[in-house]
């Protein structure tokens, strides 16, 4: 008997126009794709504004590890996804130290030179493990 897969949308609009889910479980294991930064109705926030780019999509990612009963220290990688990487690197490290505090997950970062959406400066995916204790 094969593991069983739970998927999580927002039921944003590019969803179905790339054809891809939030998240996905399979077995103890929950993938999450890369969050942004946009509002329960699918509206951009933050143009122009890195920090508040960042602290959305660290809400927006919260929000994904609460429809699969995780916690922030049941992640075990981040991969973080930047435009303008030399400028925005500071305020990168300085909010994902402080969204997991004492916990370490592994991380990599990435500077980009464009993203899915226009005036879109970061994005933040996941490796969540549920079988880790919280």
């Amino acid at each position: 008997m094969g593991s069983q897969m739970k998927a999580f949308g927002f039921g944003v609009p590019w969803e179905a126009l790339y054809g891809y889910s939030q998240a996905i479980q399979v077995g103890d294991t929950v993938y999450v794709s890369g969050q942004l930064s946009h509002d329960r109705h699918g509206n951009f926030v933050g143009t122009g504004d890195f920090e508040l780019q960042v602290r959305t999509a660290l809400e927006n990612l919260d929000l994904v590890l609460r429809q699969f009963g995780a916690q922030r220290s049941q992640i075990a990688e981040t991969t973080v996804l930047v435009r303008n990487l030399r400028e925005n690197f500071d305020t990168t490290a300085r909010l994902h130290a402080e969204y997991f505090g004492e916990h370490r997950p592994t991380s990599t970062v990435m500077g980009v030179l464009d993203l899915a959406l226009p005036d879109q400066l970061v994005e933040i995916g996941a490796l969540v493990r549920l079988d880790l204790k919280p």
